[in-house]
């Protein structure tokens, strides 16, 4: 007979060098609460320029569930476990009316202007992920993950503001921008706790390629806890070992197009490959021709860390303000340009089909996170997402109804499957609001608060 004696919540398979922490077991509890409820995550993913408004928005509250709008599409199994809200304001960017772009992607988690009296230096204010990250990330290995699609290089000054303004949205202190990782290899790294080479600091975490042969070690050691957990507990184990192999195949395949790429460019043919056979296309990353899949990967390694408990706040940049192209949808112009359509019906065919596209890898970590049980419901259950734009109107750069679909209920603190049409708000409502319901204490508002949005809360809470 098994004895099913509870395990700490920590419990992690090691290997030399590497650690993998697990997911919640029914024979674990979290350390950090009385209850044994599992914690809430914060997970943000941010899209630039704006969206097609009556493509996005839906057409009334009624039928946000049974005829979402096209850009919705992708999220109809999951709606119920959504809710949007319109009405919500962005930053006025007086007396920076000269750099909307500098101020979209700056500003979303902040709330705040940028120093006009120091502008060409980085001086915003802390931003809401990094609120949540000082108050929850002394329970977890890491405080927080910040990642993006593309490098936080862009060079551009507007109104003379500091470039770092175009490809940050995380502050750790008002003059304190923080990195964001590009690279899955190095994600996945940290999420093992790979030791080996590791280089931490304020920059970005430098860490060797993840050990394969480590990996098989940690994985060996999941066969020993195995038989000691009862039936469901196994099955859980199976899944979660599962889908992190599958994370470490994904990111190993995008490696190896990348190498056989190079070497065709090179005019060495690969050993796999005939020489009548076309030549493989050229993978990049983070602009490649496959981005969905990238971008899925970073999603996977997100709902890796929420469930393994190794961080409980997120912020992914999908895109950065300028630069991005996607091939991927069958035209080669760029998000920024097309954003400008001046109403012509084949620009506005491609922001609508970019705005879609984006939605879509946000539907899937959604959708992935409602797959995956945890205590009584589900991980999503335990979870508040928010995709999201700085800009209401890329052609007129209005901000007027910023662009946010909420997904998670935050362990019963938030009441999705609703459209609210008519909210009366700002930006650093929103966090405010947002926070409160991740359980974070909030001693001064956010930004431009000025409230929390109860029409949020379940009915009742306020």
């Amino acid at each position: 007979m098994i004895n099913h004696t509870r395990i700490d919540r920590r419990t992690c398979l090691q290997g030399v060098g590497a650690a993998l922490a697990l997911p919640l077991l029914d024979a674990m509890g979290w350390e950090d609460t009385t209850d044994s409820q599992p914690p809430i995550r914060l997970g943000f993913m941010y899209m630039p320029h704006g969206v097609i408004m009556d493509q996005f928005w839906p057409a009334d509250a009624e039928s946000f569930l049974s005829s979402p709008p096209p850009a919705l599409e992708s999220l109809r199994p999951v709606l119920d476990q959504c809710l949007m809200v319109k009405g919500v304001s962005g930053v006025p960017i007086a007396p920076f009316n000269g750099a909307p772009h500098a101020l979209e992607l700056s500003t979303w988690l902040t709330a705040t202007l940028p120093n006009p009296a120091r502008r060409d230096q980085i001086d915003i204010a802390i931003s809401a992920d990094q609120i949540a990250a000082n108050y929850i990330g002394a329970f977890t290995p890491l405080p927080s993950l910040e990642l993006a699609t593309m490098p936080q290089d862009w060079k551009e000054n507007q109104e003379g503001l500091n470039e770092a303004y175009y490809s940050y949205c995380s502050f750790r202190s008002p003059t304190q921008p923080v990195p964001a990782e590009t690279n899955p290899r190095n994600v996945l790294n940290r999420l093992f706790h790979t030791q080996k080479g590791a280089v931490r600091g304020s920059g970005p975490t430098k860490i060797n390629t993840l050990d394969r042969s480590m990996l098989d070690v940690v994985l060996g050691g999941a066969r020993d806890l195995r038989r000691k957990l009862p039936a469901a507990d196994q099955r859980k184990l199976d899944e979660y070992l599962d889908s992190v192999r599958a994370v470490e195949r994904r990111i190993a395949a995008i490696e190896r197009r990348q190498q056989e790429a190079a070497l065709e460019k090179a005019g060495v043919r690969t050993r796999h490959r005939r020489g009548t056979d076309t030549p493989p296309i050229e993978v990049k990353i983070p602009e490649g021709d496959k981005r969905s899949e990238y971008m899925q990967v970073m999603c996977d390694l997100i709902v890796l860390a929420f469930q393994t408990d190794s961080t409980r706040v997120c912020t992914y940049i999908g895109s950065r303000p300028n630069g991005a192209s996607y091939p991927e949808l069958g035209f080669s112009d760029q998000h920024h340009s097309v954003t400008h359509h001046n109403n012509e019906a084949e620009k506005v065919r491609k922001v609508a089909a970019i705005t879609a596209f984006n939605i879509e890898q946000f539907a899937y970590m959604v959708n992935k996170m409602h797959q995956l049980p945890e205590g009584p419901g589900t991980l999503l259950d335990n979870c508040l997402l928010m995709w999201g734009s700085g800009l209401e109107d890329g052609n007129k750069h209005t901000r007027e109804n910023l662009p946010f679909i909420l997904a998670g209920r935050a362990g019963g603190r938030l009441r999705t499957g609703r459209y609210l049409p008519d909210v009366r708000a700002n930006q650093g409502d929103l966090l405010t609001t947002l926070l409160t319901c991740a359980g974070i204490p909030v001693d001064r508002p956010v930004g431009i608060a000025t409230k929390q949005i109860t029409e949020l809360l379940p009915e009742g809470s306020a």
